[in-house]
Formats: structure tokens, sequence, C-alpha cells
């Protein structure tokens, strides 16, 4: 039998989750996705909705998306849904479970995505229930691997764990066998822990109230690792039975947010699958041009060269939810031209697929009438004409050699250190200043119309330029990797506090420390940690005016002062606020305070644009393309099907642009457009009118 495959641009929907869409419209609703230019749905298969008895699977509805696929020439991907189980399992597995910190069990609820019960699932640390869904998974995959419309699998719906379960008997005993792998024995962890009472293993418990102290970060990193262990089990079980489809994930884009909190790493998840994705829509989070890119930009740094699909993108409205108070026009009530802006923003980021969250909108429950392109009663609508608009423009031959490029490589990459937003959460008990400070050095490159990449530690050598955002809590590991790349080169911005406090929440006596005083020439002369003051903060850079926040660290330099705290009521006014210094074949510049959050509060009256350009001078690099309207985002793909320059214009209005693309690329001597605006092309300068909310994309020859 020929190896299965999926559409060369996977397009199309989620579309079947047992209480909708009804019954009597199936057949019509297949017939108008395939006329549509759509080529895959993916089904939510509820575990709870399949095996209705015990041993008794009710597969019909199944059956027949199937086979409608496979007249319509649509693939089918399979989400198994572990996580809404069979409501009878709650009382015959009483003791999987989940149990929250104050010793609460739960029992099954609603599901709110499906309106279906059976949410949120038991634990799978109970090896007798893991047996259980073991079944039902094998008994899926059987029943369906060899169907002609059979696309492959989604596992673990949007990678995530509650953030207040399990703190299960079964839990305990796995917290307790990682324990001992990573310590040996229990004097050893009671030394690491500092609680020095325990007399056997069974004293050592998961602490229900977190603080940063050892104990929580190690349950915080057990956490991680059990869930996608759990993963690892899902994707080895399928696999086993069926070699041959593949096998995705996706997320939420949500490592900044919520990695610590509900073990949202989407580096470790696409690590996993062959195919990574993500959930994102601007009715949940604002429609700021940054916030989709930051998010679509995590995960293409966090796929590493796979492919990744934009698993679940909206195309109509968010009625109530997360929602209320914010303005209409900030992506709650989707426009054709939204979705038309959107889908295209994904693309010009690197994704190959899409999938909107609805086919047609859900009829029960909380999100009633929400995300689907098409009416609730399956009819065309103005935003599904131009979602299939584009599903036939990706799809077209005539686009193969736009796919078979990608976004250049990022000038500079971001750094992102897991053991930060761990010790943070701990200490703060949410990651809202870990994540700002990210987002905020993001947009402040973004400002700027610099592409800086998400990028993790072992990924730092593919750079020659660091970016390294509220460093505070940093192991030794990461600092040695560091100290050898800049050492070999590398230039590197740190902001404030670096490596204040090591992996097991302890300060350094003298800082700053683990080494890192010598890399960055600097010794610590004064420090704040008053967050609520520092929202005003100011320093001088180089000349130039600067914000900072959050926390404030002065310095007693040996390397080069080149910045001082001005206009600060504290003791610091006027000490050394940012120290250069040469490592080796390296440099690094040390900055004491947090100038991305800094950005995030204050970019609306322009924050730190003018610092992060002066630093693309300290970096040694320019833009690889300026825009003569800030407005207007850039960006410029390369590869085997040639050099494509991407223009987003996010406002809604057209806008004349003059584009320069730096000596790194061309010069050109034809332009041809392939969506959006025609253009004319002199040498390195692109000129043209970009359209209002479009995306326009110019082949460069």
């Amino acid at each position: 039998m020929a190896k299965p495959s999926l559409p060369a641009f996977p397009y199309g929907a989620v579309y079947f989750r047992k209480s909708n869409p009804p019954r009597q419209d199936w057949a019509r609703d297949y017939a108008t996705a395939e006329a549509d230019g759509h080529t895959l749905f993916r089904h939510w298969f509820l575990w709870s909705a399949i095996e209705t008895a015990p041993g008794a699977y009710v597969w019909e509805a199944y059956d027949r998306q199937f086979d409608l696929a496979a007249e319509h020439g649509i693939k089918t991907i399979i989400a198994e849904m572990l996580t809404v189980a069979p409501e009878f399992l709650y009382r015959e597995y009483a003791h999987a479970r989940f149990e929250t910190p104050g010793g609460d069990r739960l029992g099954p609820t609603m599901h709110g995505s499906c309106a279906v019960g059976g949410a949120p699932g038991l634990c799978l640390d109970h090896a007798d229930y893991r047996a259980k869904a073991e079944q039902f998974l094998r008994a899926l995959v059987t029943r369906y691997r060899d169907h002609p419309a059979m696309g492959g699998y989604d596992v673990w719906n949007e990678c995530n764990y509650p953030a207040n379960v399990c703190y299960c008997p079964a839990t305990q005993d796995d917290f307790r066998a990682w324990l001992q792998a990573r310590y040996g024995d229990l004097e050893t962890l009671a030394e690491a822990w500092q609680r020095y009472g325990f007399a056997d293993w069974r004293d050592v418990t998961a602490p229900r109230s977190l603080g940063p102290y050892p104990d929580s970060l190690d349950w915080l990193q057990f956490r991680i690792d059990n869930a996608y262990e759990q993963m690892d089990w899902r994707i080895a079980t399928i696999r086993e039975l069926d070699p041959d489809h593949p096998i995705t994930a996706h997320g939420i884009a949500g490592t900044l947010t919520a990695l610590a909190s509900n073990t949202r790493d989407d580096w470790l998840a696409a690590s996993k699958v062959e195919c990574y994705g993500y959930t994102w829509g601007s009715s949940r989070h604002g429609d700021e041009p940054w916030k989709q890119m930051h998010a679509v930009d995590l995960v293409r740094a966090a796929a590493r060269g796979k492919p990744f699909w934009h698993a679940e993108a909206y195309a109509g409205p968010l009625w109530m939810q997360s929602v209320m108070g914010r303005p209409r026009e900030d992506g709650r009530i989707a426009e054709p031209e939204d979705i038309r802006y959107w889908d295209l923003v994904s693309f010009m980021c690197g994704a190959t697929g899409l999938l909107y969250l609805r086919w047609r909108p859900l009829l029960d429950g909380p999100l009633f009438g929400a995300f689907g392109a098409y009416g609730m009663d399956g009819s065309r609508t103005d935003r599904s004409e131009m979602a299939s608009r584009i599903g036939k423009w990706v799809a077209a031959p005539e686009q193969a050699a736009l796919w078979a490029s990608n976004p250049v490589r990022g000038q500079l990459g971001i750094l992102v250190v897991p053991e930060t937003q761990r010790f943070l959460y701990a200490q703060q008990g949410d990651t809202a200043y870990y994540a700002r400070a990210l987002e905020g050095a993001y947009r402040g490159f973004f400002d700027i119309n610099v592409q800086a990449d998400w990028v993790r530690i072992d990924d730092i050598d593919r750079y020659e330029r660091l970016y390294l955002p509220i460093p505070v809590s940093l192991s030794q590991e990461t600092v040695a990797r560091l100290r050898d790349w800049v050492a070999a080169g590398g230039r590197l911005v740190v902001e404030g506090c670096p490596g204040y406090f090591d992996v097991h929440g302890h300060v350094g006596p003298t800082q700053p420390a683990l080494g890192l005083d010598e890399l960055l020439g600097v010794r610590e002369e004064y420090v704040e940690f008053t967050p609520d003051l520092l929202d005003d903060l100011r320093l001088v850079i180089d000349g130039t005016p600067v914000w900072g926040g959050l926390f404030l660290q002065a310095y007693a330099p040996s390397g080069t002062p080149v910045g001082w705290y001005g206009g600060v009521g504290g003791r610091a006014n006027g000490q050394v606020a940012a120290v250069d210094a040469v490592w080796d074949a390296g440099r690094t510049r040390v900055i004491g305070t947090m100038v991305g959050y800094g950005h995030a509060l204050h970019a609306a009256s322009g924050g730190n644009r003018e610092f992060y350009r002066g630093l693309m001078a300290w970096y040694g690099v320019t833009p690889d393309v300026v825009t003569s309207d800030p407005a207007l985002i850039a960006r410029l793909h390369t590869g085997e099907g040639g050099t494509y320059l991407w223009i987003a214009n996010p406002t809604r209005r057209a806008r004349p642009v003059r584009l320069t693309v730096s000596s790194s690329w061309g010069p050109f001597e034809e332009v041809e457009s392939l969506w959006g605006a025609s253009a004319a092309v002199a040498g390195r300068e692109i000129t043209l009118t970009a359209p209002a909310r479009d995306v326009t994309v110019l082949a460069l020859r």
C-alpha cells in the first residue's frame, strides 16, 4: 500500500465534536467544504461519547465522518480526547480522580468547547486507569488506520495540564521516584531542600502551596516532565499500531505565560511529533499587530525546522467569555478582511497549514456562535467566502515554490530561560512579570521592524547576537553555555539582576553570581526589588533616554560604563546602570533593569524604540528590511523556492511605502506580486501601496 500523505498545504477546520454540527447537515457541509477548497478536517474523538458503557464502543457517527471525507477528497485528523472520559469511569476508578491541593477530588463536568460531559478526565499516573485509557486508544487507531480518508493524529489537545492537579497518591509516588532518580538518596534530598526531618521517603510529599523554595521548584519541573511522559505514552501507543500516518500536536503558544503553571512547553511538545501547531485568535488576545506575530514566531522557533500549522485559527466572533470590556474592533467581531490579514500573517511567519477552530459554530454551551466562518446553519457567509479564496490560493500549483521557501533566520535571538519562569512563578504566584518582560523585548525589536527569533539555550550556536530578558534565576549550565558562546565571538545583552537566584532559589552572596560578574564586567553596588515603585524608572544609555522597570541593579564596573540612572527617587540616582565588557572574542552589555518590561509599559508613547535602534548598531548589524512607514511590517523568506518579501498592513487604509532591503539580500531586477499589491523594484528598493488590512506577497528575482 502506498504510504499515506496529507495535502501539500493542509487547509480546513475542526468540524465534528459530537454535539455539533447536526447530523442532517453533514453531507451538505462536506460538499460545501470540498467546493470551497477545504482539504482537511480534524474531529474530536471524545472518549465519553464513544465508550458509552464498559467495553461498548459506539463509532457510527465517526464512521460517517470518515466515509463522507473519502467521498469528498478530504483527509481526516483524529484528535484523541482522553481528557473527556466516560462518566462511569469516575465511579469505577474513583481512586484515579484528580486531586487538588486542598484535597478535593474532581468529578465529571461538561466540556466548554464541545458541550459533552466527562471533562477533565482522570489521572493517568494510575496504572490501572492508564491501561483502560490505552484500550480506548488502541481501539480507535485500529478502527481507522486503514481508512482511505485517514490523515493522521493530533495528541493531547493544546498540550497543557491544569495548574491545580494532581496531588493524588499515584502522582505523589511518581514524584518520589523522580526525586530518587534526581538526588539518589534521602539525605541528599533533605540537604538540597533544607528539610532535614525526612526519616523515610514516605515523608516526602508534593508542596500544596508554592514558594521560592527548592521543593516547589522541583515540583514544577516534575509536573512538566510527568506531563510529557504521558504525551510520550500516547504517541508510543499510536505509533505501535500505525507506523505510517503522521502524529501532530498543537499548543497555544503559551511557553512565555504558562510553562511553569500549566506545563506549556512548545519546544518540548514540538520535539515529540512530526508536525506542530498552535491555537491563536485575536479575539482572545487582542489585535495589536505584534501579538499574533510573537506567537507564530514562538511556535516556528519551537518547531526547529519541522512543518507547523496554525492549528486553530479564528474566523468568527467570540461573544462573551474573556473579551468583555474590549472594543469591537479589537478582534472581537471578525470581518472578512480580518480573516485575510490573520491567515496571511501566520503564513508570513512560516506556517504551512491552517485549520479554523470551527468550520461552523457550536449551538450549545458558553462558546455558542463562536469562531466559525460559516453560519450557524452551515450556510455560506462573507467570511467563508474569504476563507475559500485563501484556501484555493494556498493550494494552487503556482504557489508551490512559495511554500518551498521559509522565513529567514532572525537577526538576533531572544533567549527563553525556563528556570527563570519557574522561579518567578513559585515566588510570585503568576508569570505576569516574566511574560511581559519577554513580550516587551520582542515588541521593542518588532517596533523597528527587526525580526528577533525566540531561542532556547540549546540553539544559541545558530545566532551571533542574543538578548536575555529578566534573567533573575539561571542554572550554572546556562551560564556556562553563555560564557562559551560569548568567548567564541557572540554579542550578548543581559537585563538586570542576572543569576540573582540559583535553581534552588538561593541568593548568591555576591552579585552577579555564578561567574557572571567576570563575564559582564560588573559587581553589584545597589539593588531594589520594588516593582510597584519602578514603573517610571528612567536611565540613559549611550545618550538615549530609556524606560526600565520591575527591578533595579546598579554597578561598580570593571568594564566600560555606558549608562546611568536618572530621575530615580532612591539611592541609585546617578549610579551606573549599563556596562559593556569584552570576553575573549565576544562582547557583553548588562543593563541593570528590565528594559523590555519598560518598553511594554510605555510603547504607546514610543517606549524604548530609540534604544533598540541603538542596540542594532551595538550588535553591528542593519535591519534586513527598512520600511518608510513604521505601521507596516516586512519579512523575507528564502529557500529552494526563491526569495520573497511579505509586507503586512494591519491598518484599515491603504498606505504607500518604500522598502529598502539590506546588502545581505539582492539586488533584484524583477518583482512579481503573488497576493496583494503590485510593486516596482530598483536594486534593493521596492515601492508599492500596501492595501488595507492585507498582506502583500512579492517574489523577488
